[in-house]
């Protein structure tokens, strides 16, 4: 049985495990393995035998011990058995394709289940939050998806567009397959009435709470007692933006679950081992940002784990922290995290469970992967027009719209300049040259134009500022994307003005993702259609878009200067499309223009504004 959890139906088929699991009704198939992992002790069942009953588990126990019969019987006597691993907190718009492309991407590698932190999409399409993430399961997708509904709609109080709150919040908490609120990025916001975002965060947390369900944080530069012990007193129940061991243990010991990336896992597991960590029932792995191309490449959930091996923990625990550890967490034991009767029949087998290798992977009491090929095709899912429909920037751009207008009579001006990944409450300020009354880049000081286009209100609003270290040196060129965390405007960086209006506007007949303009000529093209964030084809055609922008971005000659290491790297400018967050710990950045920032940059704590040029 395949479809979204509905509380009627659920109660139905749990009345018809029960008597499978007593031998009186015959179950749908019989699995026989050569040992089960146990995640809830970390130890084995040697010779398993799993009933199934409607893409449910009705039996474990050792081979033998079922009283019933099966339609099926099927020998995998020779592998190892483990859940299917779940995704404690994931983007997949980060994987930039959609759902059902998701689950034939990342099935095949372990991943039967994730939270899907969505203020990526709910800053795109708010009200709809629920109705996207679910339309592919009940399309019959395997991919178990968890709604996590975004906290940072907007990312700030500073910025004006899409918007939920509290009331929202409560309404999505009435679904059973909504697990709570996504990462609470705003720290500010939470903890300085003033704040214009405070009561919209709090409202939307009492309501999470009022249901029960999980609020998960964002702790990002968050590293003094005093701070911690506010978030967890907030009630914010985890961090996944922890960079060392030290950081991972302090927020542990004050109540926090921890989620691991891979970027800091070897350094943080193999410092909690030092720190005498005996129960990693409170920490996870997580992927939260991975394309499909890196995917492809590395793994997914499977490759934490992996990771989380080589750093030092044993197998069972490592399964554990991909499994049971985030199951409890996001409060979902009834339904995943263990093959346990009740469960969903997602099981992983592998031929060398030491090296974690997948040999094949069930879902709802079936295979559906032979090694990492998907056996079904992909479920259809008709995306309405509003999934389509995300770029509206009202008109065509020209090179006007992105010009910078010096004082009447100066031949230089003063310019605040930025650099990705800027996070000083000081913002160096260069002298730039003035040719035909509007203010010039200069590449001899390694800076260039970047500009931030409002794609919700149809205004054609664009604003704009000079960025160092970023960007193209050669002339006529410019790189825009519809991907701009967490808002989502377009972003474009470019040598030249013509060449950006270029760019945006080709975006925008795409419905968003990624153009490249080079020397006058639109060189590259990545689609992302479907709200400007994703497409609704394979992986492997995203991944061939993304390979033939990275060759034509090859022969772009790009500025670099180096910023926060290892956020910031020479070459193409990838992690712009990061750059652009507004929350801690940034502090000065770049938004869509508003009453309140009619220039666009603004600090993102205290709310202060500067002109972009003076």
């Amino acid at each position: 049985m395949t479809g979204n959890i509905d509380f009627k139906h659920e109660i139905e088929l749990r009345k018809s495990l029960v008597q499978v699991a007593l031998g009186r009704v015959e179950a749908d198939v019989l699995l026989q393995v050569g040992r089960l992992l146990d995640t809830a002790t970390a130890t084995w069942i040697e010779g398993a035998d799993i009933a199934m009953l409607q893409g449910r588990i009705a039996f474990v126990g050792p081979r033998g011990s079922f009283p019933g019969h099966a339609k099926t019987t099927v020998d995998r006597s020779t592998l190892s058995a483990v859940p299917g691993l779940g995704e404690v907190h994931k983007h997949i718009e980060s994987s930039h394709i959609t759902p059902e492309f998701e689950a034939a991407l990342v099935v095949p590698r372990g991943n039967t289940w994730t939270c899907e932190a969505s203020h990526e999409l709910s800053n795109v399409l708010p009200k709809q939050t629920l109705d996207f993430w679910l339309k592919a399961r009940a399309a019959g997708s395997p991919l178990k998806i968890f709604p996590l509904p975004g906290s940072a709609v907007p990312p700030t109080g500073w910025e004006h567009g899409a918007h939920l709150d509290g009331r929202d919040q409560a309404g999505f908490m009435g679904n059973p397959m909504t697990a709570g609120l996504d990462e609470v990025m705003d720290w500010p916001a939470i903890t300085q009435a003033e704040n214009p975002g405070h009561d919209r965060l709090w409202s939307m947390i009492g309501a999470t709470m009022a249901a029960r369900g999980v609020v998960e944080g964002h702790g990002a530069g968050l590293r003094d007692l005093p701070n911690i012990n506010a978030f967890a007193a907030a009630g914010l129940a985890s961090d996944h933006e922890a960079w060392t061991a030290q950081e991972a243990w302090d927020k542990l010991r004050h109540g926090l679950f921890v989620e691991i990336r891979v970027h800091t896992m070897d350094e943080i597991i193999k410092g909690l081992i030092e720190f005498g960590l005996k129960d990693w029932s409170q920490v996870a792995v997580t992927t939260d940002d991975r394309s499909a191309t890196d995917t492809l490449r590395l793994g997914g959930t499977d490759y934490n784990v992996r990771c989380a091996i080589k750093a030092g923990l044993s197998p069972e625990i490592a399964v554990q922290l991909a499994t049971i550890n985030p199951a409890r967490h996001m409060r979902l034991t009834p339904w995943v995290g263990s093959v346990s009767p009740g469960r969903f029949a997602d099981i992983v087998l592998l031929d060398d469970f030491d090296k974690f290798s997948i040999h094949e992977v069930w879902a709802d009491g079936q295979q559906v992967s032979q090694g990492t090929t998907y056996l079904p095709d992909p479920v259809h899912v008709d995306w309405p027009d509003w999934a389509y429909n995300t770029v509206n920037i009202g008109r065509a751009l020209t090179a006007e719209d992105f010009v910078i207008k010096a004082a009447e009579g100066r031949s230089d001006m003063q310019a605040p300049v930025l650099r990705p990944f800027h996070w000083s409450d000081d913002v160096p300020i260069r002298t730039l040259p003035v040719a035909d009354g509007l203010v010039q880049r200069d590449e001899t000081q390694n800076i260039t134009k970047f500009s931030i286009i409002d794609r919700y209100s149809g205004k054609a609003a664009v604003t704009k500022m000079f960025w160092l270290g970023c960007g193209p040196k050669d002339p006529d060129t410019a790189l825009c994307c519809s991907m701009a965390h967490d808002k989502h405007n377009v972003w474009c960086v470019g040598s030249d003005d013509a060449a950006m209006a270029l760019a945006v506007n080709e975006l925008a007949k795409m419905g968003g993702g990624w153009v490249l303009v080079h020397r006058g000529k639109v060189t590259a093209r990545v689609r992302y259609e479907i709200a400007g964030l994703m497409t609704a084809r394979p992986a492997e055609e995203n991944d061939a878009e993304m390979k033939a922008l990275y060759a034509a971005a090859d022969k772009v000659e790009w500025m670099y200067e180096p910023s926060f290491h290892p956020r910031w790297q020479p070459g193409f400018p990838e992690r712009l499309a990061i750059a652009t967050l507004t929350c801690a710990p940034w502090r000065w950045n770049l938004v869509a223009r508003s009453d309140h920032a009619p220039e666009g940059l603004i600090h993102v704590v205290t709310g202060e504004t500067r002109p972009v040029v003076f």
